[in-house]
Protein backbone atom coordinates (compact mmCIF):
# COMPACT_ATOMS: atom_id res chain seq x y z
CA UNK A 1 0.00 0.00 0.00
CA UNK A 2 1.01 3.42 -1.23
CA UNK A 3 1.64 6.28 1.31
CA UNK A 4 0.50 9.78 0.59
CA UNK A 5 3.69 12.08 0.70
CA UNK A 6 3.29 14.10 4.14
CA UNK A 7 2.37 17.70 2.92
CA UNK A 8 5.47 19.91 3.34
CA UNK A 9 5.56 22.48 5.74
CA UNK A 10 8.19 24.88 3.96
CA UNK A 11 6.37 28.00 2.41
CA UNK A 12 5.58 28.69 -0.81
CA UNK A 13 8.32 30.09 -2.93
CA UNK A 14 6.47 33.39 -3.87
CA UNK A 15 6.14 34.44 -7.39
CA UNK A 16 9.78 36.66 -8.35
CA UNK A 17 6.80 38.58 -10.66
CA UNK A 18 4.62 39.85 -7.56
CA UNK A 19 4.82 41.26 -4.26
CA UNK A 20 2.82 40.10 -1.36
CA UNK A 21 0.17 41.88 -2.15
CA UNK A 22 -0.19 39.78 -5.52
CA UNK A 23 0.55 42.76 -7.81
CA UNK A 24 2.74 42.22 -10.91
CA UNK A 25 6.25 44.14 -10.75
CA UNK A 26 7.96 44.62 -13.88
CA UNK A 27 11.54 43.32 -13.70
CA UNK A 28 14.00 45.89 -13.49
CA UNK A 29 15.58 47.25 -16.52
CA UNK A 30 19.11 47.42 -16.37
CA UNK A 31 20.54 50.13 -19.05
CA UNK A 32 23.25 49.48 -21.06
CA UNK A 33 26.45 51.16 -20.10
CA UNK A 34 27.08 54.61 -21.33
CA UNK A 35 29.69 55.56 -23.59
CA UNK A 36 31.84 58.12 -23.25
CA UNK A 37 31.89 61.06 -25.80
CA UNK A 38 34.71 60.71 -27.61
CA UNK A 39 37.85 62.61 -26.28
CA UNK A 40 38.78 65.90 -29.08
CA UNK A 41 41.49 65.00 -30.26
CA UNK A 42 44.71 67.75 -28.96
CA UNK A 43 45.78 69.51 -32.75
CA UNK A 44 41.77 69.96 -33.42
CA UNK A 45 40.85 71.22 -29.96
CA UNK A 46 43.81 74.24 -30.48
CA UNK A 47 42.16 74.90 -33.46
CA UNK A 48 38.61 74.97 -32.77
CA UNK A 49 39.77 77.28 -29.98
CA UNK A 50 41.20 79.63 -32.60
CA UNK A 51 38.31 79.53 -34.77
CA UNK A 52 35.41 80.25 -32.03
CA UNK A 53 37.71 83.27 -30.93
CA UNK A 54 37.18 84.41 -34.26
CA UNK A 55 33.62 84.06 -34.51
CA UNK A 56 33.13 85.50 -30.86
CA UNK A 57 34.86 88.80 -32.77
CA UNK A 58 34.01 89.19 -36.40
CA UNK A 59 30.15 88.58 -34.54
CA UNK A 60 30.93 91.66 -32.20
CA UNK A 61 32.37 94.20 -35.06
CA UNK A 62 29.24 93.23 -37.06
CA UNK A 63 26.92 94.59 -34.07
CA UNK A 64 29.85 97.72 -33.37
CA UNK A 65 31.34 98.70 -36.19
CA UNK A 66 28.31 100.97 -38.03
CA UNK A 67 28.36 103.10 -34.96
CA UNK A 68 31.87 103.38 -34.68
CA UNK A 69 32.76 104.53 -38.42
CA UNK A 70 32.01 107.97 -36.96
CA UNK A 71 34.72 108.00 -34.20
CA UNK A 72 38.53 109.13 -35.62
CA UNK A 73 40.21 106.34 -34.07
CA UNK A 74 38.25 104.33 -36.72
CA UNK A 75 40.60 104.03 -38.98
CA UNK A 76 42.65 102.30 -37.74
CA UNK A 77 40.24 99.05 -37.88
CA UNK A 78 39.17 100.90 -41.23
CA UNK A 79 42.80 100.58 -42.61
CA UNK A 80 42.92 96.70 -42.17
CA UNK A 81 39.73 96.27 -44.41
CA UNK A 82 41.36 98.83 -47.56
CA UNK A 83 38.52 101.65 -46.96
CA UNK A 84 35.69 103.33 -45.16
CA UNK A 85 33.08 102.06 -47.11
CA UNK A 86 30.66 100.70 -44.76
CA UNK A 87 29.14 98.31 -47.62
CA UNK A 88 32.73 96.66 -48.56
CA UNK A 89 33.53 96.24 -44.54
CA UNK A 90 30.42 94.73 -43.62
CA UNK A 91 30.37 92.41 -46.87
CA UNK A 92 33.98 90.98 -45.64
CA UNK A 93 32.81 90.52 -42.14
CA UNK A 94 29.74 88.27 -43.44
CA UNK A 95 32.00 86.26 -45.71
CA UNK A 96 34.60 85.96 -42.76
CA UNK A 97 31.82 84.73 -40.48
CA UNK A 98 30.55 82.16 -42.76
CA UNK A 99 33.73 81.05 -43.54
CA UNK A 100 34.16 80.44 -39.85
CA UNK A 101 30.95 78.94 -39.09
CA UNK A 102 31.58 76.11 -42.23
CA UNK A 103 35.30 75.45 -40.47
CA UNK A 104 33.96 74.92 -37.36
CA UNK A 105 31.12 73.10 -38.54
CA UNK A 106 33.74 70.88 -40.38
CA UNK A 107 36.02 70.34 -37.17
CA UNK A 108 33.06 69.69 -34.74
CA UNK A 109 31.79 66.78 -36.88
CA UNK A 110 35.56 65.44 -37.34
CA UNK A 111 36.12 65.79 -33.04
CA UNK A 112 32.74 63.83 -32.66
CA UNK A 113 34.50 60.79 -34.54
CA UNK A 114 37.43 61.56 -32.59
CA UNK A 115 40.08 62.08 -35.59
CA UNK A 116 42.83 64.17 -35.38
CA UNK A 117 44.05 66.43 -37.78
CA UNK A 118 47.35 66.95 -39.69
CA UNK A 119 49.90 68.80 -40.18
CA UNK A 120 49.72 70.40 -43.61
CA UNK A 121 53.03 72.42 -44.31
CA UNK A 122 53.01 75.57 -46.38
CA UNK A 123 55.55 75.27 -49.93
CA UNK A 124 55.96 78.51 -51.88
CA UNK A 125 55.15 77.65 -55.81
CA UNK A 126 58.13 78.68 -56.59
CA UNK A 127 59.70 76.04 -54.93
CA UNK A 128 57.72 73.17 -56.68
CA UNK A 129 58.74 71.00 -59.31
CA UNK A 130 58.09 71.94 -62.65
CA UNK A 131 54.41 71.12 -63.91
CA UNK A 132 54.10 68.36 -66.32
CA UNK A 133 53.25 69.50 -69.87
CA UNK A 134 49.59 69.29 -70.43
CA UNK A 135 47.98 66.43 -71.63
CA UNK A 136 46.89 66.26 -75.84
CA UNK A 137 43.68 68.26 -76.09
CA UNK A 138 40.42 65.64 -76.33
CA UNK A 139 38.24 65.77 -79.35
CA UNK A 140 34.62 67.33 -78.27
CA UNK A 141 31.26 66.37 -79.78
CA UNK A 142 31.99 68.04 -82.91
CA UNK A 143 35.40 66.61 -83.76
CA UNK A 144 37.54 69.63 -82.63
CA UNK A 145 40.01 70.00 -79.50
CA UNK A 146 38.62 71.32 -76.12
CA UNK A 147 40.88 72.75 -73.55
CA UNK A 148 40.53 72.16 -70.10
CA UNK A 149 38.59 74.80 -68.41
CA UNK A 150 39.69 78.10 -66.37
CA UNK A 151 38.61 78.08 -62.37
CA UNK A 152 35.31 80.10 -62.67
CA UNK A 153 33.49 81.29 -59.99
CA UNK A 154 29.40 80.56 -59.59
CA UNK A 155 28.83 83.23 -62.31
CA UNK A 156 30.99 81.55 -65.17
CA UNK A 157 33.63 84.10 -64.70
CA UNK A 158 37.25 83.66 -64.70
CA UNK A 159 38.98 83.91 -60.98
CA UNK A 160 42.30 85.23 -60.18
CA UNK A 161 44.67 83.50 -58.14
CA UNK A 162 45.22 86.74 -56.36
CA UNK A 163 42.46 88.98 -55.72
CA UNK A 164 42.07 90.99 -52.30
CA UNK A 165 39.49 93.32 -53.48
CA UNK A 166 37.07 90.63 -54.71
CA UNK A 167 34.01 91.11 -52.70
CA UNK A 168 31.99 87.91 -53.44
CA UNK A 169 30.76 85.58 -51.03
CA UNK A 170 30.55 81.54 -51.70
CA UNK A 171 27.41 79.71 -50.85
CA UNK A 172 27.32 77.40 -47.66
CA UNK A 173 27.85 74.67 -50.31
CA UNK A 174 30.27 76.08 -51.92
CA UNK A 175 32.16 76.86 -48.63
CA UNK A 176 31.98 73.55 -47.13
CA UNK A 177 33.36 71.89 -49.67
CA UNK A 178 36.02 74.76 -49.94
CA UNK A 179 36.94 73.81 -46.06
CA UNK A 180 37.13 70.39 -46.32
CA UNK A 181 39.34 70.68 -49.97
CA UNK A 182 41.89 73.49 -48.49
CA UNK A 183 44.33 73.87 -46.00
CA UNK A 184 43.16 75.31 -42.61
CA UNK A 185 45.90 77.41 -42.74
CA UNK A 186 44.64 79.09 -45.66
CA UNK A 187 41.17 79.17 -44.60
CA UNK A 188 42.23 80.41 -41.40
CA UNK A 189 44.30 83.25 -43.49
CA UNK A 190 41.56 84.21 -45.36
CA UNK A 191 39.21 84.77 -42.21
CA UNK A 192 41.83 87.04 -40.75
CA UNK A 193 41.83 89.01 -43.45
CA UNK A 194 37.85 89.31 -43.50
CA UNK A 195 37.56 90.00 -40.16
CA UNK A 196 40.46 92.50 -39.55
CA UNK A 197 42.80 90.24 -37.55
CA UNK A 198 46.09 91.46 -37.40
CA UNK A 199 49.03 91.21 -35.30
CA UNK A 200 48.64 94.83 -33.25
CA UNK A 201 44.60 94.11 -32.48
CA UNK A 202 45.51 90.52 -30.71
CA UNK A 203 47.23 89.49 -27.40
CA UNK A 204 50.39 88.19 -27.81
CA UNK A 205 49.54 84.56 -26.97
CA UNK A 206 46.35 84.65 -29.03
CA UNK A 207 48.12 85.60 -31.92
CA UNK A 208 50.95 82.91 -31.46
CA UNK A 209 48.36 80.52 -31.64
CA UNK A 210 47.01 82.01 -35.38
CA UNK A 211 51.18 81.80 -36.47
CA UNK A 212 51.34 78.40 -35.09
CA UNK A 213 47.93 77.74 -37.33
CA UNK A 214 49.67 78.91 -40.51
CA UNK A 215 52.81 77.81 -40.35
CA UNK A 216 51.47 74.13 -39.19
CA UNK A 217 48.02 74.32 -41.85
CA UNK A 218 49.31 75.49 -45.01
CA UNK A 219 48.96 79.25 -44.61
CA UNK A 220 51.75 81.96 -46.02
CA UNK A 221 52.84 84.94 -44.11
CA UNK A 222 53.92 86.17 -47.46
CA UNK A 223 50.32 85.89 -48.82
CA UNK A 224 49.05 87.73 -45.56
CA UNK A 225 51.76 90.67 -45.85
CA UNK A 226 50.49 91.28 -49.42
CA UNK A 227 47.18 91.51 -48.93
CA UNK A 228 47.89 93.55 -45.95
CA UNK A 229 49.89 95.73 -48.09
CA UNK A 230 47.57 96.05 -50.77
CA UNK A 231 44.67 97.08 -48.44
CA UNK A 232 46.85 99.93 -46.69
CA UNK A 233 47.73 101.58 -49.97
CA UNK A 234 44.32 101.59 -50.78
CA UNK A 235 43.20 102.72 -47.83
CA UNK A 236 45.74 105.73 -47.85
CA UNK A 237 44.42 107.23 -51.33
CA UNK A 238 40.95 107.49 -49.66
CA UNK A 239 42.81 109.25 -46.85
CA UNK A 240 44.67 111.16 -49.83
CA UNK A 241 41.11 112.57 -50.81
CA UNK A 242 40.51 113.41 -47.27
CA UNK A 243 43.76 115.09 -45.77
CA UNK A 244 41.90 118.08 -43.86
CA UNK A 245 39.94 115.64 -41.86
CA UNK A 246 41.75 112.93 -40.28
CA UNK A 247 44.93 114.18 -38.09
CA UNK A 248 45.26 111.10 -36.53
CA UNK A 249 48.16 108.68 -36.99
CA UNK A 250 46.61 104.45 -38.28
CA UNK A 251 49.85 102.84 -38.60
CA UNK A 252 51.02 100.66 -35.51
CA UNK A 253 47.94 101.41 -32.67
CA UNK A 254 49.36 100.77 -29.29
CA UNK A 255 46.83 98.35 -26.93
CA UNK A 256 45.01 101.65 -25.93
CA UNK A 257 43.75 102.41 -29.29
CA UNK A 258 42.70 99.24 -30.20
CA UNK A 259 40.38 98.58 -26.93
CA UNK A 260 39.05 101.84 -27.75
CA UNK A 261 37.97 101.16 -31.07
CA UNK A 262 37.07 97.08 -30.59
CA UNK A 263 36.55 97.43 -26.67
CA UNK A 264 39.17 94.72 -26.03
CA UNK A 265 42.49 92.99 -27.68
CA UNK A 266 41.20 89.88 -29.63
CA UNK A 267 41.78 87.02 -27.45
CA UNK A 268 40.96 88.27 -24.26
CA UNK A 269 37.42 89.14 -22.65
CA UNK A 270 35.47 91.90 -24.44
CA UNK A 271 35.23 94.86 -21.99
CA UNK A 272 32.44 95.59 -20.96
CA UNK A 273 32.43 99.49 -21.10
CA UNK A 274 35.12 100.45 -23.16
CA UNK A 275 36.76 104.18 -22.86
CA UNK A 276 34.43 106.13 -25.01
CA UNK A 277 36.29 107.27 -28.23
CA UNK A 278 36.95 110.87 -29.85
CA UNK A 279 34.67 112.01 -32.56
CA UNK A 280 36.02 113.08 -35.70
CA UNK A 281 35.89 116.52 -36.64
CA UNK A 282 33.51 115.43 -39.89
CA UNK A 283 32.01 112.35 -41.60
CA UNK A 284 34.35 109.80 -43.27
Amino acid sequence: MEHAAPPSTRPATPDPAQDRTGRTIAPPTIAPPAIPPPTIPHRLAALLHVVRVLLGHGRRLVETVPERAANVEFATLAAVFGTYTMPTILARLQRGLLRAMALERYLLARAAKGREIGFVYYRDPRDRAPAKPAAEPSEGAQGKPTAPPDPQDSRGLKRPAFDPDDLRIPGPEELDAEVRRRPFGRTILAICMDLAVIPSFCTGPFWNQISDTLMNYGGSFTTLFKIREHRETSFQKERDKKSDTWAFTWRHPPPEIVRQVLGYMIGEVPILDPPVPRLATAPP
